[in-house]
């Protein structure tokens, strides 16, 4: 049994949607983090779930790892084949198969992006609000558990994903959950591959929770004097019970990035991104009670952005953060992480945080989806300088151990991947035994996506 005969195998049932092209490997084998290039031996293209079945059964009966692979936005190594294999890109499986208007949820395949799906539903009046930023496939999202910047309204990926189907390790084909919007029959197996990176199975089809699209929106954004300031406002704001629809924070180092970035002029200092949802009275009254709250606490300057034209401004040069930061230093690699606190520690640990790299003497802006006490950093490195890396490392593992001793995770939604394994421990303690079971039960050779999340014997 060996990789070579599983791709010779392959061969014959995909033809030439079986790469092993130098090329389209090496596009496979990058990431949009600190991982050097790790190409797997051959790409896969199936066009159906009956496919990747009998794809992962021949590569169970050859011992073959299976890497499931999206768009490849991942920032913990999740979509590389650091042990070899078949990487399953999902880019031909990217249709919407029902929309269920009437019921607000519509049934997609899962190489189908964010972007292309609310698209598909401009004319229904229903959108997906989940946004992590890039424009990533939903069968990615909801392997990483990703949220984004509306998490603090809508939720996560774990909350807007009704039913699932995916081909497990042996090939077989189930279906969790149904169109219902509650059920109590039997383990939740939905919410335990949302958020299994591919560890457990291949999601080859979605169901997922629509929203309506609100009569007004309006954003705006509020600069403040201090970090202080800025995060104690959005503690107070969440705690006042104003339902926001974002409520993002950026500090000073990411608003010269993204002046430099995308040619604005922002004072450079501490700045909370704005969005309001709902109807016009409503959203008028969260603006000016918002508006009062952050007053209180130093902030000022507001700029609104009614106009679709200018909230979308607005957001892309959120969105576009990780550009804007490698701005600061051209021709930088950049070390991304996450970690999620209790909001009520929140000040604190951003702040800590700050402290700890202005001390290393690396540049890291820092912001975050901190209406629900996500934040992330940018470590920007010099890739000729390995003592750098190394320093952000030692960052990001005191960013970690910080969140974890403030009681949080150290992952809000990068997902752990390779990069956040060795944290696992202390993080579930004796649950992360349990774990190891399941993905033994489910995965017993091991080729599901292997080395990460957790480590089995």
């Amino acid at each position: 049994m060996t990789i070579e005969t599983a791709i010779a195998r392959l061969r014959k049932l995909l033809g030439d949607r079986l790469s092993t092209a130098e090329a389209v490997r090496a596009h496979h084998g990058q990431n949009e983090g600190i991982y050097p290039p790790t190409p797997p031996d051959a790409v896969a293209f199936p066009e159906s779930a009956e496919e990747v079945a009998r794809l992962v059964r021949i590569c169970a009966e050859e011992g073959c790892p299976v890497v499931p692979w999206g768009v490849g936005t991942s920032l913990e190594g999740h979509a590389l084949a650091f042990s070899g294999g078949v990487t399953v890109d999902m880019s031909r499986m990217n249709r919407v198969l029902a929309v269920h208007a009437e019921d607000q949820d519509v049934v997609v395949q899962p190489g189908l992006t964010r972007e292309e799906l609310n698209t598909e539903l401009r004319a229904t009046g229903l959108f997906f609000p989940i946004d992590p930023g890039a424009n990533a496939t939903l069968g990615g999202m909801a392997a990483t558990r990703a949220s984004g910047t509306t998490a603090v309204r809508y939720g996560t990926m774990k909350d807007n994903v009704l039913a699932l189907q995916v081909v497990l390790a042996d090939g077989r084909i189930i279906r969790t959950g149904s169109r219902a919007r509650k059920s109590s029959a039997g383990y939740d197996l939905t919410r335990l591959f949302v958020g299994s990176e591919g560890t457990l199975g291949i999601i080859t089809e979605l169901t997922l929770r629509l929203h309506g699209v609100p009569e007004a929106v309006s954003a705006a954004i509020c600069a403040f004097p201090d970090i202080e300031g800025a995060v104690n406002a959005v503690i107070a704001t969440i705690q006042s019970g104003v339902p926001m629809a974002r409520i993002e924070f950026v500090d000073e180092v990411s608003i010269r990035g993204f002046n430099l970035h995308a040619g604005t002029d922002m004072p450079e200092c501490p700045h909370l991104f704005l969005e309001f949802h709902g109807s016009e009275g409503a959203v008028a009254e969260q603006a000016e009670t918002a508006g009062a709250i952050m007053a209180e606490h130093g902030g000022g300057g507001f700029r609104w952005a009614t106009r679709a034209e200018e909230r979308n401004a607005l957001w892309k040069m959120r969105h576009n953060a990780y550009y804007a930061a490698k701005a600061l230093r051209p021709g930088c690699r950049v070390l991304t992480t996450d970690v999620c606190v209790p909001i009520s520690r929140l000040a604190e640990a951003v702040t800590e945080t700050r402290a700890d790299i202005e001390a290393s003497g690396l540049v890291g802006p820092i912001l975050g989806h901190v209406g629900d006490g996500n934040f992330h950093c940018a470590l920007l490195i010099d890739p000729d300088r390995p003592e750098e890396l190394g320093r952000a490392k030692d960052l990001a593992h005191r960013m970690n151990r910080r969140a974890l001793r403030l009681g949080g995770t150290v992952t809000g939604e990068h997902g752990v991947g390779r990069g956040k394994m060795a944290y696992m421990e202390e993080e579930h303690g004796p649950a992360l035994s349990v774990m190891a079971a399941i993905k033994k039960a489910l995965d017993p050779q091991g080729i599901m996506n292997p080395g990460k999340i957790v480590a089995v014997n």
